[in-house]
């Protein structure tokens, strides 16, 4: 199976080209504004680099946040698009997943994503199942949380909030990483079932209508 991922929900603009969980092409260059403008050239880039043509792909995954609401919507329109074009599937795959399936080592792991007004989105994984839903918390109930889990064993944070929660954690193991790895990305949708792909919104956006 040929999977393109495509990620911009974050701090980076990634894709990667996988075929049977072997990696082709990756590229990703980091950026919280500008994925709109980039996001088509770096895939048409990866496929190029994987020596495919769009026609060769079996599956199209795209990360759905939680992330930048216009990043978010900039992914899964292109990848819709893309998808609707090629007659593929279109496979979503939450950030705070992939964040926590881009770490190695025994123990829980949670995913943290600064969610900014000193909230976090966080989610926590044993493994590869999920032990909680993807939630947007203040920091003070996330570390009252994550403390009980690091009572019980090892404890890794990742993702671009966890520095956020490492000083009220200190035994906590901490695995840097700004954005999803597109390899991870890729490799989840590839056995993922083929649902269509919505936005996992966990907060209003900041925009507002004027009012009348």
């Amino acid at each position: 199976m040929i999977v393109l991922s495509l990620d911009t929900c974050l701090g980076a603009c990634s894709v990667a080209v996988l075929a049977d969980g072997v990696e082709l092409a990756t590229l990703s260059e980091p950026m919280t504004r500008g994925h709109q403008e980039r996001i088509a050239p770096i895939a048409g880039e990866a496929m190029r680099a994987a020596g495919l043509p769009f026609s060769a792909l079996d599956r199209i995954a795209v990360t759905v946040g939680p992330g930048s609401f216009t990043g978010l919507r900039v992914g899964l329109a292109f990848a819709k698009g893309l998808a609707l074009a090629l007659d593929r599937p279109c496979v979503g795959v939450g950030c705070l997943e992939a964040l926590a399936a881009g770490v190695a080592g025994p123990g829980h792991r949670a995913s943290v994503i600064d969610a900014g007004r000193g909230r976090v989105f966080l989610q926590v994984f044993d493994g590869e199942e999920s032990i909680s839903a993807p939630d947007s918390l203040d920091i003070e109930t996330a570390a009252a949380r994550l403390a009980e889990l690091s009572h019980a064993g090892e404890l890794t944070l990742t993702g671009p909030g966890a520095s956020l929660l490492t000083g009220v954690i200190g035994s906590a193991r901490l695995v840097e990483q700004a954005a999803p790895s597109p390899s991870v990305v890729a490799r989840i949708a590839a056995t993922a079932a083929l649902t269509p792909p919505r936005p996992l919104y966990l907060r209003a956006p900041d925009a507002k209508p004027k009012a009348a």
